[in-house]
């Protein structure tokens, strides 16, 4: 059984100070910047090299990536890196080698003008993703790993501080991006965003370095349970031999962790876990996915996006992401989940009332305030849920498997997101009410299965 105990006011926040917080918001922070590069950065690039809506939002195809990683986690959860397992530890070693391959990547995008060369910019696009959802999947064991198993106020805890690190990660870097952009083409460069990519690239190798500050143990009952796990695969084969080793492998290396998952929750409430986890946050990804679009076709500049919507965003997400951990603790993670599906619907509507007024940088900051509300309640309600789910055994399978189907419906189906826009002859305020939506059937789903799941909320 799950428990989200709750604490007094005093006790929750003093767990914000345990030193394990600061490196669970290293990790965020590193895993939420590749989405500054591959989103915002990507799509406004895009946008000011003259391509479509239309093909801006299809482009968000490679965000997909994320809603698979899971069919190699089981690999992550295996495989040594050479050299840099044995210098860096079995985590941090996979960690390394993604982020160098985004470093490469963005020095690739520094030589390619999308306009001559759409298809290698989205190949190299993918490329991030790829890497992106890969680390994703090693940050997050790397995480889970570094609470307890039984530390249930420690985990929502460190769910907050994960999620402050990711937005702290994706709004600097996206105010670090914008600025430069902006910067850079006021100095006249015609390639402006090229040289933003090479300032980025920085970044990635700080992050690095800060990386070294992350204690890695190694996991000898992780290994020894996916040793027992593969013994009792072998034993069924009656016979040891290369190919049975290899199907052993196979079998305990791919199966193992969906099995367990099954096993420990039951097979009802795994595929209303999945339902729910798959279509929770499709609303939030269709705003975000065109909202940069959006802020720039209503006139509004990079430095003013960069203010309102990233560096005032990123303020307001740190507070409530802290207040939400908080939130989670003390009503149970149940009642957040619907508390925050309800408020990502009502904030979409804001949107839509933006949309149909005169430009207004009040009414702007307004939405993108109450928008990172919702999403600061909203995230940390859903990672402290999918994080005590995981069996320790697979905590890179298994987490990955959870994020990456909550992924699949908010990239796959948002990918749409610009052809809706241009379906809709360009009418945001309809668009956005369409969004503030797409969250009832997950919520309909949630109170369906409410007294079946195995949650405390004591």
């Amino acid at each position: 059984m799950l428990e989200l105990k709750k604490q007094s006011l005093s006790e929750t926040f003093s767990v914000y100070f345990d030193t394990r917080m600061l490196k669970i918001l290293l990790l965020g922070a590193i895993s939420g910047f590749p989405w500054v590069l591959i989103g915002s950065s990507l799509s406004l690039w895009l946008k000011e090299d003259g391509l479509s809506r239309s093909t801006i939002g299809w482009a968000g195809l490679i965000f997909g990536v994320y809603a698979f990683n899971y069919l190699w986690a089981p690999l992550v959860d295996r495989i040594k890196i050479p050299f840099l397992t044995k210098k860096l530890g079995h985590r941090r070693g996979w960690i390394v080698l993604m982020q160098l391959i985004i470093l490469l990547s963005l020095i690739a995008w520094s030589l390619i003008n999308p306009r001559e060369d759409l298809m290698i910019v989205i190949t190299v696009g993918l490329i991030i993703a790829i890497a992106s959802s890969t680390q994703d999947i090693t940050v997050d064991a790397l995480r889970i790993e570094q609470i307890g198993e039984n530390e249930g106020k420690s985990m929502a805890a460190g769910a907050a501080m994960a999620v402050v690190g990711w937005w702290t990660g994706y709004k600097l870097g996206g105010v670090l991006s914008l600025f430069s952009a902006e910067y850079f083409q006021n100095l006249g460069f015609e390639n402006y965003w090229q040289t933003t990519f090479l300032i980025l690239g920085i970044l990635v190798i700080l992050m690095n370095i800060c990386l070294m500050f992350v204690n890695e143990s190694e996991n000898n009952e992780r290994y020894n349970k996916q040793k027992e796990n593969d013994k009792l695969i072998l034993n069924r084969f009656h016979k040891e031999n290369f190919i049975t080793k290899f199907l052993t492998w196979v079998g305990g290396t791919v199966s193992g962790p969906i099995l367990s998952f099954f096993k420990k929750n039951g097979f009802s409430i795994a595929i209303g876990i999945l339902g729910f986890v798959f279509l929770f946050k499709v609303g939030e990804a269709f705003l975000g996915r065109m909202s940069i679009i959006f802020y720039k076709e209503i006139g509004f500049s990079k430095s003013d996006i960069a203010i309102y919507s990233k560096t005032l965003g990123w303020i307001t997400t740190v507070i409530f992401t802290l207040l939400g951990g908080l939130f989670v603790i003390r009503s149970g993670v149940l009642k957040a989940m619907f508390f925050a599906g309800i408020i990502m619907a009502s904030t979409n509507l804001l949107f839509s009332v933006l949309a149909w007024s005169e430009k207004s940088e009040l009414l702007f900051a307004i939405a993108v305030i109450f928008d990172d509300i919702a999403a600061a309640f909203a995230t940390v309600a859903f990672v402290a849920f999918i994080s005590l789910l995981v069996d320790r055994a697979y905590t890179a399978t298994q987490y990955a498997l959870l994020a990456s189907i909550g992924t699949a419906g908010r990239t796959t189906l948002a990918s749409s997101s610009g052809a809706l826009v241009d379906w809709l002859n360009g009418d945001w305020g309809i668009f956005f009410i369409l969004t503030a939506l797409m969250v009832i059937p997950s919520l309909i789903i949630l109170w369906i299965m409410r007294n079946k799941l195995q949650i405390s909320e004591k």
